[in-house]
């Protein structure tokens, strides 16, 4: 295909790829504006919900509170009424059960007169004293008494007292009987009577219990009626819709409903919520802000396109501008929000488009490459054209000789012709092998026949092979082999086919007297193959095309260097698949140095 074809298809596939990308931005600009318009509509019909929840809240507490207080009276009067009863309940019980308890009072106070009419010595003794100093035999002894005299104003008395001689620790009374200690006649012995109790213990917890459950019972009558007073006062005293804003609104519900109402339309970009007065604006130039949800009051644009608005309680019949007010969304960044939702149209978008150029430039680095291989071929048929018709015309000439009968009867001349005639035709038959491994590499057909091979040897045989080709050129080479070990695993015939071509190359691309050097080493378990040269070298955009098929160095229009430009590529994928790899190191004008690493068979021990 000529270079005016190839630029022309070039321009259309780039045309078409531009009208490509051109729809696809159209397309996404207009889902984007689509896009835009649905998250404008969906944020106003949030807050339009959100204002008549609000206002249906608002209309919601005004009747419960009104049906609340009503219910309110209704319970108080029965809790009065039931808390009346109750009071006389107790208070009835607790009469019947104080009067026991006086009574138990008065038959103890005439069991003790009578006892002291009886005896000279009357004393009451603690249960516990009793149990421990009297009833246990073990400290009786420790029981003293005395008479002590005491006057109550007018008269004077004695009295006895129960003592201890001695304190020890005390044992607990077993019951509420009143242990009575009377002294006989004699007024040397303990008399111990055991009289009933002065008062009912357990019916004195009953009157404290009664007397507390009283007490409760006024105080939560009293609160009730204190509450519904405060209750009654303020419905009677407001209408409910005349309040100022500020009293109306509930911050708390509206934020709520606003978040819930976003999170159901999967909105969740960070957004701001203001409650705001409608009326003149302040000194700031801003109308005043009744709740915010961040910590400043200032919205920056009342008409910044991410700002949307809904009045507040639409619906109310009050007029009154201090009551009315707006209800305000400021979205820091709804691209954000359009975008994200975009995001699987976006994505496959660009997958697309970086589909198509990865195939657009694919198609035309394939095109030029391809331009490259048959400009390559063609002088690739053109060079083996010329290195065919060489032997086959010294072929025919040296036949045509040999028909002569003067030259037929010189023997000399004729072995001379026929050794010709089998040096063209083993020509012949190189470059016909090469042409074919080649073909066999490209087909993969290529089999080796794996065996441990000697590198020192096989570069020794190859050079010893090439000595008329070194002769004829006067080259100088020199051999360093100093690998040791120098065994590696594969195909004798291709290995000595690469050092072959590295040499043969060192030889045709060489100045006047090839100055070649081969040397080996062992460097990290592969041994290294380096032949070097003297000849004219290679510039850095051609040392990375040497391993191309077809790829010859260009000499000038000059013909004087012979090959298809296989040789290389030869090399590379034979020490390639025999797991090495080749390094070329060339200056131009100074000569090159090929450098072939193989892994040893047996790694040089340390």
């Amino acid at each position: 295909m000529k270079k005016r074809g190839i630029e022309l298809i070039i321009g259309l596939m780039l045309f078409a790829l531009l009208g490509v990308i051109g729809m696809q931005y159209y397309f996404i600009r207009q889902s984007y504006q689509l896009k835009l318009q649905l998250f404008d509509e969906t944020i106003n019909a949030v807050l339009n919900s959100v204002v008549l929840k609000a206002e249906k809240k608002e209309a919601y507490d005004f009747v419960n509170a009104r049906e609340a207080e009503n219910e309110r009276r209704r319970k108080e009067q029965e809790f009065r009424q039931r808390s009346m009863e109750e009071g006389w309940r107790i208070r009835e019980l607790l009469d019947s059960m104080r009067m026991k308890q006086r009574k138990l009072e008065t038959n103890f106070a005439a069991h003790i007169n009578e006892l002291r009419e009886l005896y000279p010595g009357v004393a009451e003794l603690d249960n516990s004293f009793y149990e421990t100093y009297i009833r246990d035999k073990r400290y009786k002894g420790l029981v003293d008494f005395e008479f002590t005299n005491t006057t109550d104003g007018i008269y004077d008395q004695r009295q006895l007292v129960v003592s201890a001689k001695r304190n020890i620790p005390r044992k607990p009374a077993k019951d509420d009987s009143v242990r009575v200690a009377v002294l006989e006649g004699n007024l040397r012995s303990l008399t111990i009577f055991a009289l009933p109790p002065r008062r009912d213990s357990q019916l004195e917890r009953q009157i404290q219990y009664q007397e507390a459950s009283l007490k409760a019972l006024e105080r939560q009558a009293n609160a009730t009626i204190n509450t519904n007073n405060f209750l009654e006062s303020v419905l009677n005293e407001m209408e409910f819709v005349k309040q100022p804003l500020k009293l109306r609104i509930d911050a708390g519900y509206i934020v709520a409903q606003l978040n819930k109402e976003l999170t159901e339309r999967n909105i969740r970009i960070p957004y701001d919520i203001y409650i705001r007065e409608v009326g003149e604006a302040n000194n700031n130039g801003y109308e005043n802000v009744l709740f915010a949800s961040t910590s400043s009051k200032k919205i920056a644009s009342p008409q910044h396109d991410h700002l949307y608005n809904a009045e507040l309680f639409p619906n109310s019949v009050n007029t009154d501008s201090n009551s009315s007010g707006k209800l305000s969304l400021y979205f820091h960044n709804k691209n954000e929000q359009i975008l994200s939702s975009m995001g699987v149209m976006l994505g496959s978008s660009a997958m697309l488009l970086i589909v198509l150029i990865a195939c657009f430039a694919y198609t035309i680095i394939t095109i030029i490459r391809q331009k490259k291989i048959s400009e390559m071929k063609t002088d690739f048929i053109n060079n083996m054209t010329h290195e065919f018709k060489t032997p086959v015309a010294t072929i025919m000439i040296a036949s045509e000789s040999l028909k002569d009968p003067e030259i037929s009867a010189d023997r000399n001349r004729v072995n001379r012709l026929a050794s010709i005639i089998y040096d063209e035709n083993v020509r012949l038959g190189s470059h016909i092998e090469r042409v074919l491994n080649i073909a066999r590499i490209d087909k993969g057909n290529l089999k080796f026949d794996m065996q441990e091979v000697p590198i020192n040897a096989t570069i020794q045989n190859v050079v010893d092979s090439m000595e008329l080709q070194l002769s004829k050129r006067h080259a100088k080479l020199t051999l360093d082999l100093k690998a040791s070990p120098d065994i590696v695993i594969g195909d004798e015939l291709h290995l000595s086919n690469v050092i072959f071509n590295l040499v043969d190359n060192a030889i045709k691309y060489s100045h006047d007297v090839p100055i070649i050097h081969i040397a080996t080493s062992v460097h990290n378990d592969q041994i290294s193959i380096k032949v070097k040269d003297n000849g004219i070298g290679m510039s850095k955009e051609q040392q990375a095309k040497i391993f191309d098929q077809f790829y010859r160095v260009s000499t000038g229009n000059l013909h004087d260097v012979k090959g298809f430009g296989l040789g290389l590529s030869y090399v590379a994928d034979i020490i390639k698949r025999l797991k090495g790899h080749v390094k070329v190191r060339s200056e131009k004008d100074k000569g090159s140095e090929f450098e072939v690493l193989l892994p040893l068979m047996h790694p040089k021990e340390d």
